[in-house]
């Protein structure tokens, strides 16, 4: 199995699903996976560390499978037809759910998230990284910038 990691959520377009984009932590590929906004907003709470004031489902979720066994992992498994198959694995228990739901539960519990070699064979795109001095030439502009910089004069 090859070790993920959960880059973030991006919008393509307003009209497009968001892409869910996972990382292979030992290289340049990545996994595009186009979900739901609903599961969208769920992972990037997740990613932002927000607490809602009242538990969501995937909090929810996650809490029960806390007390039940504690630890686990993710597996996205295959693709047929644009649809993944990805299954949360509790101790002997294997539930099978959209891997937007299972990465949503997992971030929230800190379980790692694998795929098979298959499956990052026949859909990763290569990504290379940015230079470490741009994304830090990016950020200092996003701090400098506010949206008076874009007004027309």
């Amino acid at each position: 199995m090859i070790g993920l990691e959960v880059l973030g959520i991006r919008l393509v377009s307003p009209d497009d699903p968001p892409v869910l984009l996972l990382r292979e932590r030992e290289g340049t590929r990545s996994l595009p996976i186009w979900i739901g906004h609903a599961e969208a907003a769920a992972i990037a709470s997740a990613l932002e560390g927000e607490e809602p004031e009242r538990p969501m489902t995937h909090d929810l979720l996650a809490t029960v499978l806390e007390l039940l066994g504690g630890s686990g992992h993710v597996e996205i498994t295959a693709m047929a037809e644009g649809i993944y198959d990805a299954s949360l694995h509790v101790g002997d228990h294997q539930i099978m759910a959209r891997p937007s739901d299972c990465t949503a539960v997992a971030l929230r519990l800190d379980w790692p998230i694998y795929c098979t070699p298959a499956l990052m064979d026949q859909v990763g795109v290569e990504v290379d990284a940015p230079a470490a001095d741009e994304v830090e030439a990016f950020r200092a502009f996003l701090d400098s910038v506010n949206a008076d910089d874009f007004e027309d004069e």
